[in-house]
């Protein structure tokens, strides 16, 4: 286990590295250089001179990205937005936590209703009630998250307004204390997330029905019930560990379109905004954040695997 650990915590640096090093490479590849891009229309040779001294653009690459990670890994610095006059860091965290308030609801709603709709799905399979819920995971699997969350905002707010329309939510603590206006944006990530997660908990349930210890158990007097909810369950559920691992980044994905949607100013619209406005060091922060919290979402999910399951050995 501790040889697993070790191994793991390396490959997610390696990981990290690599997404690093792609990113900073990508911004570098642009047409005129990341310089140029930002000043837009305000372009002069001698403007362009400064911004490239400013933000050490006028150094060689390997300098540039040797000093940009140093100030990553030792200090967690993501840069300076000179066009915002504020660290990425400070405005990490003026819009951290209402991506995070989204992300979180969304993952503990889509859990609670997939699973026992995976559950209702494996035990009456091939029923009426199987093909519904099938038929509308594969619908809501289907529709683009940002096509499902115009629509739930226009059929709510605009038309029945059953919800107000939405202020501009800049704080978590505005986040927590408006919870109506958190309905809709939930809402818009968790059909999607239930449409692939329910057909995962119904497979991993199909699959722990067929096992022989149930019908070992059956035959010992075991109760149909008592195996369910006792044995098979608790085994269906271990590889739904994975899943919400893996399925992080789209989630974050999601948030990004659905901040923007309902006027969310959290990292999903930070991001959004430094891309339109040609400011790449926000682009940048963004993106490694992004990845450290897949790469970690990653790595409980499979340490909790290993934990939770007694077959899984690991060396």
């Amino acid at each position: 286990m501790t040889t697993y650990l070790i191994r793991r915590f390396f490959q997610s640096i390696v990981t990290l590295f690599i997404v690093s090093l792609a990113t900073f490479g990508m911004m570098h590849m642009m047409p005129n250089g990341v310089a140029r891009a930002m000043l837009g229309k305000n372009y002069n040779p001698q403007s362009l001179a400064v911004l490239n001294h400013k933000l050490g653009l006028d150094r060689p690459l390997i300098v540039q990205y040797g000093h940009w990670l140093d100030r990553l890994a030792l200090h967690f610095d993501l840069g300076y937005s000179y066009q915002r006059n504020q660290s990425v860091n400070d405005l990490l965290k003026e819009t951290l936590g209402q991506s995070i308030y989204i992300v979180g609801l969304a993952l503990l709603f889509t859990i609670v209703l997939s699973v026992p709709l995976g559950v209702v799905q494996a035990t009456r399979r091939n029923s009426v009630t199987d093909y519904t819920i099938t038929t509308f995971s594969f619908i809501g699997y289907a529709v683009p998250v940002f096509f499902l969350g115009v629509v739930l905002r226009d059929l709510f707010q605009v038309q029945f307004h059953l919800i107000p329309i939405a202020n501009q939510i800049d704080s978590f603590h505005a986040a927590f204390s408006q919870p109506a206006q958190m309905i809709l944006p939930v809402a818009t990530l968790v059909v999607s997330g239930v449409a692939g997660y329910s057909r995962y908990m119904r497979s991993s349930m199909l699959d722990e029905l067929t096992q022989d210890y149930v019908r070992t158990a059956i035959a010992k007097g075991a109760t149909k019930r008592r195996v369910l909810y006792g044995h098979v369950l608790r085994n269906a559920m271990i590889p739904m560990i994975t899943l919400v691992g893996l399925s992080l980044p789209a989630l974050v994905g999601g948030a990004l379109l659905v901040e923007q949607i309902f006027n969310i100013q959290g990292i999903g619209v930070l991001t959004i905004n430094a891309a339109l406005q040609n400011d790449f060091v926000i682009v940048l922060g963004t993106t490694m954040l992004t990845a450290l919290v897949t790469v970690i979402g990653s790595l409980v999910a499979d340490i909790s695997y290993a934990a939770l399951d007694p077959r899984v050995r690991l060396t």
